[in-house]
């Protein structure tokens, strides 16, 4: 299985961004619409535009430092928190995608340039706004 690994700066605290990652209504202004929360074996679904309601399942949850879910039955987001300097180094992990899959391998494509250059910008915004 292949993940798309990512950093990106937030100019804010880790706790600004904590909740950005794991309140619904903020999650909904950065990525989707879902009744998300950081406790271990919460069930929850993101309503993804375009694609429908995806599953989800809490798998780990430290706050204000790592969360990590299912997202949908093949896919995993771990989000590692950092400080650093007057903000916070949000690393996210997508895992799950298997490249010998065509469907898999060109979402994998897809799914990195939109993390990289839409969601974690969106994030940073509604983190550091919050």
């Amino acid at each position: 299985m292949t993940s798309i690994t990512l950093d990106h700066f937030v100019a804010a605290s880790p706790a600004a961004v904590w909740r950005a990652l794991t309140e619904p209504e903020l999650v909904e202004r950065w990525w989707a619409r879902g009744e998300i929360a950081a406790d271990v074996g919460h069930e929850f679904t993101l309503d993804m535009p375009g694609f429908g309601e995806q599953p989800c399942r809490v798998l780990e949850s430290d706050p204000p430092r790592l969360f990590v879910y299912t997202f949908t039955p093949q896919w995993t987001l771990r989000w590692t928190l950092e400080p650093e300097g007057r903000g916070t180094r949000v690393f996210l992990e997508h895992s799950g995608f298997d490249l010998d899959d065509k469907r898999m391998a060109a979402a994998f494509e897809r799914m990195r340039p939109g993390w990289r250059d839409v969601v974690l910008p969106r994030l940073a915004e509604t983190a550091a706004a919050a």
